[in-house]
């Protein structure tokens, strides 16, 4: 359920007219509805509710400090993969304590970064951070608390390129090898064990693949336990889908389900890492027609957003759906809906069926509020496009549009040129 819906054949994000923004900003630009974000969090929140339980957002699938603040007020933490997400987090009003620190190439700076800051605990994925991480520790004279992220081999059955949870994938430690990193990691004297994390892939429209991973964590608890390595947080990732175009995910109540019901009593706090399944359908990315143009092959549509604003078409071939601002009975036509880049996989959709367009008229591209802003460039030298948040009948520009001038700051031409 989201907020975007037609009144009068014009598309409205709660109670504000979309062409109304984009006469004000201009286009293109990503526009959040408020209180979709809020529903949806509310909803997962409620999922797992009576079991001890912390919602770390996904801070990669949206980072804007406004939508970041919204949880804050909710009670929510922080998924973070960066120092710079970890300094959002906290200028968002996250509290340190309701952040992880995920990634499997976290930079001694971002280390003490995060310890000093007093994060909850890093999610270590490989021998050489947790060594890292006690040295950091040791110099700064303070402990930090870690999870180990075991990689439980399981298929998510997503996209590969968004699929986390294989033997072959980078991230985490093997099944066989984290009874071993958990034996070393109680032997420092600057770390202290207190989770194990889990997190098999991003967008898994099932449930079965994240009770498999259950199954596989439950048997390396087991071992754990049988060596003594008492465990207090358990990081189940995040990575439920959404629909794009013709996906049936299950509501976040049949998945607290069935995690629940794999994981049986546990004494345990969960943690959770939802970032798409609250943000994805929480936002749309608005558009303008520059031109239409007649090829010999095909016909195209080409707007003034590209690549560069909205890349999940172009790096995963994604779907997403293209709906017309303001809504008429115009005949349908098969086009490729295309950016100004001069990339061929500029493109948001091929050989798609949509209403007939002319130039002037506004596109929205829905299910844009996750990886969408936080995976624009400045590719062809393209400032980046504002977000604007509508909470209920008023609109607020919660980053503006770059400028000119935004591309060259920090940029200098030395002396001898």
């Amino acid at each position: 359920m989201h907020h975007f819906q037609y009144r009068d054949n014009h598309l409205f994000c709660e109670g504000v007219p979309v062409s109304e923004i984009a006469e004000n900003v201009g286009t293109p630009f990503y526009l959040y509805s408020h209180a979709t974000l809020r529903r949806h969090f509310i909803a997962f929140q409620k999922a797992f509710e009576g079991v001890p339980h912390l919602i770390c957002f996904s801070a990669k699938s949206n980072s804007n400090l406004a939508v970041l603040r919204l949880f804050a007020g909710l009670g929510g933490g922080l998924d973070i993969v960066s120092g710079g997400e970890l300094f959002r987090g906290t200028q968002a009003g996250i509290r340190p304590e309701r952040i992880v620190y995920s990634g499997v190439g976290k930079r001694v700076d971002e280390i003490d970064y995060a310890i000093q800051t007093g994060i909850l605990m890093f999610n270590v994925e490989s021998f050489q951070e947790l060594d890292l991480i006690n040295g950091c520790g040791a110099r700064l004279k303070k402990k930090a608390r870690i999870a180990l992220r075991v990689n439980p081999d399981v298929d998510p059955r997503t996209h590969p390129y968004i699929s986390t949870g294989l033997k072959k994938n980078k991230f985490g430690l093997g099944m066989e090898s984290a009874a071993e990193a958990y034996k070393a990691a109680t032997g420092l004297s600057n770390v202290e064990v207190i989770g194990i994390s889990c997190h098999i892939g991003s967008q898994v429209t099932e449930v079965a693949p994240f009770v498999s991973a259950l199954h596989r964590i439950r048997e390396l608890i087991t071992v754990l336990e049988a060596l003594g390595i008492s465990i207090s947080y358990l990081d189940i990732g995040g990575g439920l889908g959404i629909t794009y175009d013709q996906e049936s995910p299950p509501h976040p109540n049949e998945y607290a389900k069935a995690i629940l019901d794999a994981l049986g009593d546990s004494s345990f706090t969960l943690i959770l890492e939802p970032g798409r399944v609250i943000a994805g359908n929480a936002g749309i990315l608005v558009s303008k027609v520059l031109y239409t143009k007649e090829g010999e092959d095909r016909d195209f549509v080409i707007v003034d957003a590209a690549m560069n604003d909205l890349v999940r078409p172009s790096l995963y071939n994604a779907y997403h759906a293209i709906k017309p601002v303001v809504r008429d009975q115009k005949e349908t036509i098969s086009v490729d809906v295309v950016g100004p880049v001069c990339e061929t996989a500029d493109f948001f959709a091929r050989n798609r069926d949509i209403p007939r367009v002319e130039a002037g008229d506004l596109l929205a591209f829905m299910s844009a509020g996750a990886y969408g802003f936080t995976m624009s460039s400045n590719y062809n030298s393209r400032p980046r496009v504002p977000e604007v948040m509508v909470h209920q009948d008023q609109f607020h520009v919660v980053r503006r549009r770059e400028s000119y001038e935004d591309l060259i700051k920090g940029e200098s031409i030395p002396p001898f040129l």
